[in-house]
């Protein structure tokens, strides 16, 4: 589980903890939001999807739990599984909160292999950036597959970007103690795919703004570095950074996502994924169910 260190050095509450009431998320969660947003309104579209399921619920930072609310919105029926029931439940409130109802299911954290579905449940699996989190990750993939009649779309942390190695060697190394970083790798989430059966009928990367990916937000970016700018500082607290998906969603910040998207232009650069890999802050697979 992850947690915050305190000035001692000792854990505190984890880190989803605060964003569950806490709706101010950053400029790059927010970014980040968006364009999973677009990504996974495309696949909708394109594949007629209606039934949806996301496991783990938690894997980006900000508030947990709201991935899918957006293909909700648009008229898919979204089920989500978590193993904290706390967190489950508070899930559940801020989708409440956008007037949605996800079809909740809280599970030991030992049952990602077993998951309460039968085969062929739904139109589409996926997974954003949790594999790591969990004691089964290759168990969650299977079940993932199993449960899909069409689509299984998973996205893990990009690991040759530099925000990346800044995160593991300098300013965030306690919590590479907290994962399994073996599947950071997404080849080895191919490998897997691939065993059981799936054809993957594209892969990429999504998520590139024009700052590393560091996690956390800018000005404790700069402390953990030992900058001391109170000009710095300022530019990234206060009342004028606030960035809140939620108050999009509810309509008190309509003009948010046109104020962020405006940084995607590396996003929608035509250019090899490839190319744009060396900054990118995920990696996906898109794969299809054999019938």
């Amino acid at each position: 589980m992850t947690t915050t260190p305190s000035a001692t050095g000792e854990a505190q509450r984890p880190i989803w903890e605060k964003y569950l009431t806490d709706y101010n998320e950053g400029l790059g969660l927010v970014y980040e939001r968006f364009v999973l947003n677009d990504f996974l309104e495309a696949l909708r579209q394109r594949y007629a999807l209606e039934t949806v399921l996301e496991a783990p619920i938690y894997g980006m930072a900000g508030v947990t739990g709201i991935n899918s609310a957006m293909l909700a919105r648009n008229g898919c029926n979204v089920s989500l599984v978590d193993d904290i029931p706390e967190r489950a439940e508070a899930v559940q409130r801020i989708w409440g909160e956008l007037s949605l109802t996800p079809d909740m299911h809280v599970i030991s954290p030992d049952n990602w292999g077993r998951l309460p579905f039968d085969d062929n449940s739904f139109d589409m699996t996926w997974n954003w950036a949790a594999l790591w989190y969990l004691p089964d990750a290759a168990g969650l993939l299977r079940e993932l597959v199993r449960t899909s009649r069409k689509l299984v779309f998973v996205a893990m942390p990009n690991s040759i970007q530099v925000g990346y190695w800044i995160r593991k060697h300098v300013i965030d190394k306690e919590f590479f103690d907290t994962i399994d970083e073996r599947w950071a790798d997404i080849e080895r989430v191919r490998w897997t795919l691939r065993n059981e059966g799936v054809q993957i009928i594209a892969s990429g990367v999504l998520d590139v703004p024009p700052w590393p990916d560091t996690v956390m937000p800018a000005n404790e970016v700069l402390q953990r570095l030992g900058i001391r700018s109170k000009k710095l500082e300022d530019q990234f607290t206060g009342d004028s950074w606030e960035w809140n998906t939620m108050a999009y969603y509810l309509g008190q910040q309509p003009d948010l996502y046109d104020r962020v998207i405006k940084y995607a232009w590396l996003d929608h650069a035509r250019l090899p994924w490839q190319i744009k890999s060396v900054w990118a802050h995920h990696r996906w697979l898109l794969g299809m169910i054999d019938s």
